[in-house]
């Protein structure tokens, strides 16, 4: 269902709605070839093509069709933030938590009119009418649940887009620039904070598995991936021991890299000891501490530069 996002929220989203270009759009309906643009009764102005097929791109978080919408300054910096922050600005963009099929649907008005459908729910998306001024055009947007028959669910923002080397591009909502380098530093801010309990979270399950397998083989694994799933269809074994996600043992999950190493010994019996690290991939994006589980199982953090922790660092609960 369309939920109702603070007035931040609103803003973030509709600044990307200004991206939009007169690129194709992905899919029209459940019968549009991917890369084709929606068909329409009739042709809208530049503008609104640019919008309505940004929307298309937002409601099936296409990253790639979603960036052509963006000015070259943005769209650059889309690309660098984390693939949680790409995803959860398309999110915002229809209200929307899970990727969809979009498609364009009639309209007595001739206003495109998208309807954006996810396994959760559906959203439908009107474009207004476009003011248009030299190379800045302005066109009103409402949002509402496609149940809603009686408007209580109607959002509405006003999209403003530019004229970039011929397209048309995000610009503003209401009197609010989209800048997105600017807002990429609070949005990184509130990730990281996200990213790095999700980092601790990690080397306490990294814990939990080579401990559940030292009890089972009395001794330690030699790497993570000892810890990961065996084979289809193949019995857990000490190679494969079916006790970490895929992305733990591979050693990164949610923009952090994991060390696992032993120290004081050799791999076998339990006075073998280890330690276990957490660095961000993208120090100061993905995370600004680094995490460290002593010998003891003791863990520490800080901010290391991205550097690998140690046991000198403070204690973390």
């Amino acid at each position: 269902m369309v939920r109702r996002p603070p007035f931040a929220v609103i803003v973030s989203a509709a600044l990307i709605l200004l991206s939009a270009s007169a690129a194709a759009a992905q899919e029209s309906s459940s019968t549009t070839p991917a890369g084709a643009a929606p068909p329409v009764a009739k042709a809208p102005d530049a503008p609104t093509a640019a919008l309505r097929d940004a929307l298309f791109a937002a409601c099936m978080q296409s990253e790639q069709s979603f960036s052509k919408f963006l000015t070259t300054r943005n769209a650059d910096t889309f690309a660098h933030l984390t693939p949680s922050a790409r995803v959860a600005l398309m999110k915002r963009f229809v209200l929307l938590n899970q990727p969809g099929k979009a498609s364009l649907l009639p309209s007595a008005s001739g206003r495109p009119t998208i309807q954006c459908e996810t396994p959760g729910g559906a959203a439908e998306l009107q474009i207004g009418g476009a003011e248009i001024s030299d190379n800045l055009a302005f066109l009103p947007v409402e949002v509402r649940e496609a149940t809603d028959t009686t408007g209580a669910s109607v959002i509405r923002v006003q999209m403003g887009l530019v004229r970039e080397k011929s397209d048309w591009k995000l610009l503003s909502v209401g009197l609010v620039l989209l800048d997105l380098p600017a807002l990429a530093f609070e949005w990184d801010a509130a990730e990281m904070d996200s990213t790095e309990r999700a980092a601790v979270d990690g080397l306490k399950k990294i814990t939990e598995a080579v401990e559940s397998y030292r009890r089972t083989y009395a001794r330690l694994p030699e790497s993570l991936a000892k810890l990961g799933s065996p084979a289809s269809g193949a019995a857990p074994g000490p190679d494969a021991a079916g006790l970490l996600d895929p992305d733990l043992a591979s050693g990164v999950r949610s923009g952090y890299e994991f060390r696992y190493v032993i120290s004081g010994g050799s791999s076998l019996g339990a006075p073998a000891k280890y330690e276990v690290a957490a660095t961000p991939e993208t120090y100061g994006r993905t995370g600004r501490r680094s995490f460290f589980r002593d010998t003891n199982g003791i863990l520490h953090g800080a901010d290391r530069q991205g550097a690998v922790g140690s046991e000198v660092d403070p204690h973390v609960e």
